[in-house]
């Protein structure tokens, strides 16, 4: 929607995935509040958070990153929980070898449930989270994990840590501008920001009903 003197304003749906305890909810808390606790909860089902963004002098890009809960994967939401999704962070834990493995599970339940209006893959940053914690960390080579990226379709990969605050804004950013980049821009006004509120009710509320 073009705003006062012809400024850009963009409502970008970004999906933030993996398995349990990886970090996701300590990693938006981070970027949207810059907050970190120790104690966050398990995420039960989605929950959701606004970021509010910049970008240059005539755009301003509202990103809503819908955090969805690592036990989701394989559950018959999270084709409800994918669509209109125009970006995904894949978070993987650097302590926890399983979690690394399970990328690809994430990866390819994602590009099966939603794609871009023009028929390509959501963008995709692969986060391998907690590098704070190096004597616990996987080894890794960079250019290894660059090969990973390519071969299995993501845009590229960073190396985060919520609790010291280490390369979760230059991710963001960077999934932004693949975003931008690609053919699919929703502005605004493309996009029912009422109707996303009511989803957002609504997933709570079915977030809370699968609580036991």
């Amino acid at each position: 929607m073009a705003g006062p003197g012809g400024n850009k304003e963009y409502l970008f749906k970004v999906l933030v995935i993996g398995e349990l305890g990886v970090g996701k909810t300590s990693i938006i808390k981070r970027y949207v509040h810059q907050l970190f606790s120790q104690n966050y909860r398990a995420t039960i089902g989605v929950d959701f958070a606004l970021k509010v963004i910049n970008w240059d002098p005539t755009t301003l890009i509202r990103l809503q990153l819908w955090d969805i809960a690592g036990q989701e994967r394989f559950g018959n939401m999270t084709r409800v929980y994918y669509k209109e999704a125009v970006g995904v962070f894949i978070v993987f834990d650097l302590t926890r070898s399983s979690t690394f493995d399970a990328i690809l599970k994430w990866k390819n339940d994602l590009d099966s449930k939603v794609k871009l209006p023009n028929g390509n893959p959501v963008p995709a940053v692969l986060l391998a989270n907690k590098c704070d914690q190096k004597q616990e960390a996987m080894a890794h080579n960079h250019s290894e994990m660059d090969q990973y990226c390519k071969e299995n379709g993501f845009v590229g990969w960073f190396e985060t840590s919520a609790k010291e605050d280490e390369n979760i804004e230059e991710a963001a950013r960077f999934l932004v501008g693949n975003i931008l980049a690609s053919d699919h821009l929703p502005t605004t006004e493309d996009t029912d920001i009422d109707k996303l509120k009511l989803e957002e009710e609504t997933m709570r509320a079915e977030s809370k009903s699968q609580c036991c």
